[in-house]
C-alpha cells in the first residue's frame, strides 16, 4: 500500500521525498507537526483559533519555501519548532509595539549569526517561491487575494474588513476558507477546527 511509505517513513525521508516533488509527503510532514504545534499556540493565544490557524499556515509555508536549507543535523521536529517560536515571536511583536530588544536590565542582547542564504539556497528558495505561486494561481481569486492580504501584506482581520468593506464574521470565515483552499493545493490536509 503506498501510504504506508509516507507512515514509516522518516522526517528526514519525507523531506527528501518533498524536495524530490512529492507533496503527499510534505501533507505528512503537515500532519505530524501540525496538531502540536497548534496546541501549543492555542495556549499561548489564549484560545484564539483565528490567529492560530494563521499561524500554523505562516509556519508550513514558510518550512516548506525553505525546506532546502533544512540541516539534517537536527531533528525535524527542532527545524519546525525553531521556526514556530520565531514565527510566534514575529506575532508578539506586531501586537506590542513596546517590546524591548534590551535584556530585562538594560544590557545589550547579542544577535545571532547572519541566517542569510548562500547563493545556492537563493536558487532553492526561489524554485519554492515559483511553486508557491503556482499553488496560488490555482486558487479562486477572491481567497488568493485574501491570502495575500493576511499573509504577504501582515494586514490584521479589522484591516481587511474595512478594506473590503465586508462584516468581520464573514472576512474571517472566507480567510477560513482560503486557508483550506491553499493547504489543499499544496497537498496537506489542514484541520478543521
Amino acid at each position: 500500500m503506498e501510504i504506508e511509505k509516507y507512515i514509516v517513513a522518516t522526517d528526514s525521508e519525507l523531506v527528501d521525498m518533498v524536495l524530490e516533488g512529492d507533496s503527499r509527503a510534505f501533507e505528512h510532514l503537515f500532519n505530524r507537526y501540525g496538531g502540536a504545534l497548534r496546541q501549543l499556540y492555542l495556549q499561548r493565544t489564549g484560545q484564539k483559533s483565528d490567529d492560530t490557524d494563521d499561524l500554523i499556515q505562516e509556519i508550513f509555508i514558510k518550512a516548506f519555501l525553505n525546506l532546502s536549507s533544512y540541516n539534517r543535523r537536527y531533528a525535524f521536529g527542532q527545524w519546525i519548532y525553531t521556526i514556530a517560536k520565531n514565527t510566534f515571536i514575529d506575532y508578539v511583536r506586531k501586537r506590542r509595539d513596546d517590546i524591548s530588544i534590551e535584556g530585562s536590565h538594560g544590557e545589550y542582547v547579542r544577535q545571532p549569526a547572519s541566517l542569510a542564504p548562500n547563493p545556492e539556497e537563493n536558487i532553492i528558495r526561489a524554485q519554492r517561491q515559483s511553486q508557491l505561486e503556482q499553488y496560488l494561481d490555482m486558487m479562486t481569486p477572491k481567497y488568493r487575494y485574501l491570502i495575500e492580504l493576511r499573509f504577504f501584506k501582515d494586514l490584521t482581520y479589522e484591516e481587511i474588513s474595512e478594506e473590503l468593506g465586508l462584516p468581520m464574521g464573514t472576512i474571517k470565515t472566507q480567510i477560513h476558507r482560503a486557508r483550506l483552499e491553499l493547504a489543499k493545493k499544496m497537498g496537506m490536509e489542514y484541520e478543521d477546527k
